[in-house]
C-alpha cells in the first residue's frame, strides 16, 4: 500500500476532468494521437520525468540495466547465420558497434570459435557520414551470385525505411542503383536489372493498413514512375507483393494479396499472365520444393470424398494443382496439442518442426524417385528448437536450441554427418536450485491452459514470492521456452517467480488454438490469462499482492484488459508498446490489418463484443486498480503511441496513480540501440521490484 500511495503523489497530473461513462463516446484525448505534436510531446515529457525520477531510485533499476547491457554487448553472443552462397553472412550488435556491423565469412571458418569476420556495411559509420540514427532492417540478396542486395535502413527503427541497392564484392551502394525513399516498401528481386517493387507511389497506392496496394516491375535505369503495373489489390486488404524465388530446383515468379491477416491469395507470373494458385484462401504457403507446392492449412480442406485436416502440412506437384488436381502427400498431420511450427528447406530435403505440448520436434523428408522418405532428427533436449537458416545450394542448415536454463546453442546439419554443435551462449545467471515445471489452468469454459512455471532456489510455497505472469496469445504465436540472462539476472537470481502462459489465440496447439480466441471469443484471451493468475494464487506460488503481468504489443493488449477486467488479482502491471483503445485501433497507423483478429468496431455487431474487453473504454473511477507502468515508443509506426499515452492519461484523470515512460526512439520493440533496451528493461524491473517485494 506505501507504494502505491508514493505513486499516487509522484506519477499523478490532473489532465482534465473524466466523468464520462465506458459507452461515452467523446474521448477528450484525441489529442494524444498527434504523435509529434508539441501538445503531446510536452505532455512525454513530463511524464518521463516523473516516472524516471521514482523508477531510476529504485536499487534494482541501475544494476539491471548495466546487466542488460552487458548482455547485449556481450561478445560472447551467438552471431546468427544467414547463409547466402558459398558466404555466412551476419548482422553484428556489441558496446563497440551500437547500430551494428553487417559482414561475412566462410562456413569453415563460422564453424571455429573465432571466424575471421569481413565488414560489408558499418552501419555506425554510415550513420555518423549521414547524420542519421539508422537501423539496419535486413537484406535482401540476388541469388545465385548474392552480390547485389537490397538494404533496408529505418530512423530510429521504425517499420517505414530507406530501401538502397548495394554491391558486396564494391562493398558500397550502387551509384545510380535502385533506391526507395522512407515508406513501408515491400521489394524483391526478380534479376538483375528487374526489381518488384511496392510503396508509396501517392495517393491510392496504399492499403488502409498503410502498406502497398499496388505491385510493379521496376527496370533498372528507368524512374519508378514508369514501373510497370502487375497487380492491383483493394483499399481495405492488408497488402499485396510480389517476389520471385530462384532455387536450384526451379524458378517462380509470385504475386500474393493479402486481404486480411490469415488469409491470401497467390498467384504464378506464368508467360506475362497471372495464373491464380487455386488453394484455401486461409492456406499457408511454405515452400517450392522439387516442382511442389508445400503449403498448410488453417481450416479443414474438403476435397473430393475426402477432408485433408486444419493443421496438417502437405505437398502436391505444381503442375497437377495448376491442372486442376487436389491430390496431396500428407507430411505432417496434428494431433491432440500436437502441431506445425515452422517449415525450411535445403537443396534436398525439407525441415519440418512441430511442437508436441509445447516442446519441439524435428523430422527431415526428402523425395527419392517420387515418393516420401522422413527422418528424424535427434534434438538436443525438450526445449525449443528453431531454424534459423539454410542453404539451397546444399543441405546445410543452421537451427537454435535452448529452453529457460539452457542458453541457446547453434547446431549444424548437413544431410550426411549427424548434428553437430558449433556455437553455444555462456549463462548470464546460475541456474542451480532453479526448477521448471509445466503446469494448467482451467479457464472459464473448462479448457485446460497450459504454462510454465519457473521457480528460484529456495522457493517456498507460501503465497509471498513476487511472481511475473508473461503473456501474449494472439496471431497465432505460440510462447515457448526461452533462455533470457536478463530474466535470469534480474528476476530468478533475486527470489522472482517467471510464468509463462499458453493462452488461446497463440499457436502452441495450431490454428485451432488460434481460433478459438479471434473477434467475438476473443474474451477467452482474457479469461485463460486470469485462469493462470487464479491457478498460481491457488496454488500459492504467489498472491495478488505479489503477483504481476507483462506483455507487449497484443501482449500489452491482454495485460491492460485483464486489470481492467479484474482488477483484484494484480499489484502490477507492465504493459509494453500496448494496443489499448480498441475503439479506434483501426484507424490509427497498422490498425486496419488486424480485424481480422478482433473485429471491426465500426461495425456494431462487432463493437458490442470488443467494447466488453476494450481497456481504455472499461476504466472507471471507482475502481481499485494497480498502479500499472505503460510504456511505448515514439516512433512505433505499427502499434500508435496514443494507446499508451491515452490509457495513462485516462487513469490520471480519473484519479489512479500510473507510470509511463515514452522513448523518443525505437520502433515496434524496447529501442533502437542496445542502450536504449538497457534502459527501458532497467525501468521495468525496477517497477516490478519496487511494487512486488
Amino acid at each position: 500500500m506505501a507504494s502505491r500511495i508514493l505513486a499516487a503523489a509522484v506519477a499523478v497530473s490532473v489532465l482534465v476532468p473524466w466523468a464520462a461513462s465506458a459507452a461515452d463516446e467523446v474521448d477528450p484525448f484525441l489529442w494524444l494521437e498527434d504523435v509529434q505534436g508539441a501538445r503531446a510531446l510536452a505532455w512525454v515529457k513530463e511524464q518521463n520525468a516523473r516516472t524516471t525520477k521514482v523508477l531510476e531510485a529504485v536499487p534494482e533499476f541501475a544494476p539491471t540495466a548495466a546487466k542488460t547491457l552487458a548482455i547485449l554487448d556481450s561478445k560472447e553472443k551467438i552471431p546468427t547465420p544467414d547463409v547466402l552462397g558459398a558466404a555466412v553472412y551476419n548482422f553484428w550488435r556489441d558496446g563497440d558497434h551500437q547500430h551494428g556491423l553487417w559482414r561475412r565469412t566462410t562456413l569453415e571458418s563460422f564453424r571455429t570459435s573465432s571466424p575471421a569476420w569481413e565488414t560489408v556495411l558499418d552501419v555506425d559509420a554510415l550513420a555518423k557520414a549521414e547524420g542519421v540514427d539508422w537501423v539496419f532492417h535486413g537484406a535482401q540478396c540476388l541469388a545465385p551470385e548474392y552480390r547485389r542486395c537490397m538494404i533496408t535502413l529505418s530512423r530510429g527503427g521504425s517499420d517505414a525505411a530507406v530501401v538502397r541497392e548495394f554491391d558486396t564484392v564494391a562493398k558500397q551502394f550502387v551509384a545510380g542503383g535502385f533506391a526507395l525513399p522512407e515508406a513501408k516498401s515491400r521489394v524483391a528481386w526478380r534479376d538483375l536489372d528487374t526489381l518488384w517493387v511496392g510503396t508509396d507511389f501517392g495517393p491510392g497506392s496504399l492499403t488502409s493498413s498503410g502498406y502497398p496496394r499496388i505491385v510493379k516491375l521496376w527496370t533498372r535505369g528507368t524512374p519508378l514512375e514508369k514501373a510497370r503495373t502487375v497487380f492491383e489489390g483493394r483499399p481495405e486488404d492488408v497488402s499485396v507483393g510480389g517476389t520471385t524465388e530462384i532455387l536450384s530446383d526451379g524458378r517462380y515468379d509470385v504475386v500474393t494479396r493479402m486481404p486480411a491477416f490469415f488469409r491470401e491469395e497467390r498467384f504464378l507470373l506464368l508467360g506475362g499472365r497471372l495464373v491464380k494458385l487455386d488453394l484455401p484462401e486461409d492456406a499457408e504457403l511454405q515452400a517450392f520444393f522439387r516442382d511442389r507446392v508445400v503449403f498448410s492449412l488453417r481450416s479443414d480442406w474438403t476435397v473430393g470424398d475426402g477432408t485433408y485436416r486444419a493443421g496438417s502440412l502437405l505437398a502436391i506437384p505444381l503442375d497437377e494443382l495448376l491442372r486442376g488436381g487436389r491430390r496431396c502427400d500428407v507430411l505432417f498431420e496434428p494431433a491432440e496439442r500436437v502441431s506445425l511450427a515452422s517449415v525450411a528447406r535445403t537443396a534436398d530435403r525439407l525441415l519440418v518442426f512441430v511442437l508436441d505440448h509445447v516442446h519441439s520436434r524435428a523430422n527431415s523428408f526428402a523425395l527419392v524417385r517420387g515418393a516420401w522418405t522422413r527422418s528424424e532428427l535427434t534434438l538436443p533436449g525438450l526445449g525449443t528448437a528453431d531454424p534459423v537458416a539454410a542453404s539451397d545450394e546444399t543441405d546445410t542448415f543452421f537451427f537454435t536450441y535452448q529452453d529457460f536454463l539452457t542458453p541457446p546453442s547453434l547446431w549444424l546439419g548437413d544431410g550426411a554427418a549427424p548434428l553437430a554443435k558449433v556455437k553455444a551462449m555462456p549463462a548470464f545467471f546460475d541456474p542451480a536450485g532453479i526448477e521448471v515445471k509445466q503446469l494448467e489452468a482451467v479457464s472459464k469454459d473448462g479448457t485446460k491452459i497450459p504454462y510454465f512455471l519457473v521457480t528460484p532456489r529456495g522457493f517456498k510455497a507460501d503465497g509471498a514470492a513476487p511472481t511475473l505472469l508473461y503473456g501474449y496469445g494472439g496471431f497465432e504465436v505460440a510462447e515457448l521456452p526461452m533462455y533470457s540472462g536478463v530474466v535470469g539476472s534480474a528476476w530468478l537470481d533475486r527470489g522472482g517467480v517467471y510464468v509463462l502462459a499458453n493462452i488461446r489465440g497463440g499457436g502452441e496447439f495450431g490454428p485451432a488454438w488460434h481460433n478459438a480466441a479471434v473477434k467475438a471469443n476473443h474474451m477467452r484471451n482474457f479469461e485463460d490469462f486470469a485462469a493462470v493468475a487464479r491457478d498460481l494464487i491457488a496454488r500459492k506460488v504467489t498472491s495478488p499482492r505479489h503477483l504481476g503481468i507483462m506483455g507487449g504489443s497484443q501482449g500489452g493488449l491482454l495485460v491492460s484488459g485483464t486489470f481492467t477486467l479484474w482488477p483484484e488479482l494484480f499489484h502490477a502491471v507492465v504493459a509494453q508498446v500496448p494496443l489499448a483503445d480498441m475503439r479506434r485501433f483501426n484507424h490509427l497507423l497498422a490498425g486496419a490489418s488486424w480485424t481480422a483478429e478482433y473485429g471491426d468496431p465500426d461495425k456494431p455487431e462487432d463493437w458490442a463484443y470488443i467494447r466488453t474487453w476494450s481497456p481504455y473504454q472499461l476504466l472507471r473511477k471507482d475502481a481499485h486498480y494497480p498502479t500499472p507502468f505503460f510504456w511505448t515508443n515514439t516512433r512505433d509506426d505499427r502499434v500508435h503511441p496514443a494507446h499508451a499515452r491515452k490509457m495513462a492519461a485516462k487513469l490520471e484523470a480519473l484519479g489512479h496513480p500510473v507510470y509511463y515512460f515514452e522513448n523518443t526512439e525505437g520502433g515496434h520493440g524496447t529501442g533502437a540501440l542496445n542502450k536504449q533496451t538497457a534502459y527501458v528493461t532497467g525501468l521495468q524491473y525496477a517497477y516490478l521490484w519496487k511494487m512486488l517485494r
